[in-house]
């Protein structure tokens, strides 16, 4: 048995609106199908997966949701393609990255944060590093 592959990881946005357009827009992931689960909240899929879920208060969730740290949380990785257009998309919307090209295998990736702080790692095959 072992680990295939990411099924999703769960937000408890400060602003779900804000968010949920941040991963929209910024990284082009679709609103998807989300069961009726009693509060809100989006699922952005990634392909046919739902990997990204943002949720909302729910009733008699009263810890605070502050952005900013976030813990023994560290970051969320995609594989990504369309490197160019990806750069052109962030700075378009105003974001703010850091750039690196892996020496071994000259893959790119790009770090960023999204509006609750939470870092997200993008990486780009090799062939589309210039």
């Amino acid at each position: 048995m072992g680990l295939n592959a990411l099924n999703h990881f769960t937000i408890r946005t400060a602003d779900l609106e804000r968010t949920k357009d941040f991963y929209v827009d910024v990284l082009a992931l679709p609103v998807g199908y989300r069961p009726p689960l009693g509060f809100e909240g989006y699922w952005l899929y990634c392909g046919d997966i739902p990997t990204v879920h943002l949720i909302g208060p729910r009733a008699g969730d009263d810890a605070p949701r502050a952005s900013g740290p976030t813990g023994l949380f560290d970051h969320i990785a995609f594989s990504c393609t369309g490197l160019v257009e990806m750069k052109a998309r962030l700075a378009a919307h105003g974001v703010s990255f850091t750039e690196r090209v892996i020496p071994r295998d000259r893959q790119t990736q790009l770090f960023l944060h999204d509006p609750d702080g939470i870092a997200v790692e993008l990486n780009f095959p090799p062939n589309e590093t210039v």
